[in-house]
């Protein structure tokens, strides 16, 4: 039996995991489930080795790559990731393999044959070095996420980042809205994403919301040296750009 950790901070990707890992032909136990850079390391720390982990780069509180330099990860790795696929190859070769985000069942029964062939050739994997993850980490750093994936009843669905319009929180959850204006729930906090999208295509106007520059529909002048917009979809309230965020603003749409 195969004793598998996920450490993935995206519930629907966690949970599509999980039932995918389920459809292969293997007798296989999954340890948990561990949405970040902490819980990991103490997991790790306190637990035996598993046989196999699967890791996202991208965690609730910072990137995997700071477990490893925290504590010792012994066994193979799949990383999964939203990433465009350049950005992350040299996981190739240090690693079992990675997965683009939404994983399809064929690519991650690709990913555990590879690892059972090392496991019965009794291959030695080159362990993750912090030099290949400073080395992707500059990657990285130059990337911006280009797709969210959600839930839809027990389906995923990928959202190019290309079709939202805005993001914004209401009651303590956190929405989108795309291009033909339909919202979908999203597992990030708006600052949370503020991190994660290309400042040039989106702006954080105020606490409830983010905008793309496809967003807007028109801007008037308000009161005491405030903005209003008036955006694309139907029935949305006007939004009010804080005072102290007008000039960024101003210069955020010049860009």
């Amino acid at each position: 039996m195969y004793k598998i950790l996920i450490i993935e901070d995206e519930k629907p990707a966690a949970e599509w995991l999980q039932q995918l890992i389920s459809k292969l032909d293997l007798e296989i136990s999954i340890l948990g489930v561990i949405d970040s850079v902490r819980g990991a390391v103490e997991w790790l720390r306190q637990n035996s080795a598993p046989d196999l982990v699967f890791m996202d780069i991208q965690l609730a509180d910072g990137l995997s790559f700071e477990i490893f330099e925290q504590v010792k990860v012994p066994c193979p790795v799949i990383f999964t990731t939203a990433y465009e696929e350049y950005a992350v190859k040299a996981f190739k070769v240090n690693s079992v393999d990675y997965l683009l985000k939404p994983i399809a069942f064929d690519e991650l029964e690709m990913a555990f044959q590879k690892f059972e062939n090392q496991v019965k050739k009794e291959e030695k994997i080159q362990p993750v070095t912090l030099d290949l993850l400073n080395k992707v980490r500059e990657m990285l750093r130059k990337q911006y996420k280009t797709r969210f994936v959600i839930k839809v009843g027990e389906h995923l669905k990928s959202i190019p980042v290309e079709d939202i319009q805005f993001f914004y929180s209401l009651d303590k959850a956190t929405f989108l809205c795309t291009s033909d204006f339909k919202t979908y729930i999203v597992d990030y906090s708006l600052d949370r994403i503020s991190e994660m999208v290309d400042e040039h295509r989106f702006f954080r106007i105020n606490r409830k919301y983010i905008l793309s520059n496809q967003s807007i529909a028109d801007i008037v002048f308000y009161s005491n040296s405030r903005l209003k917009i008036k955006l694309k979809k139907p029935d949305e309230e006007s939004i009010i750009v804080s005072r102290d965020k007008v000039p960024a603003f101003k210069e955020w749409l010049d860009l």
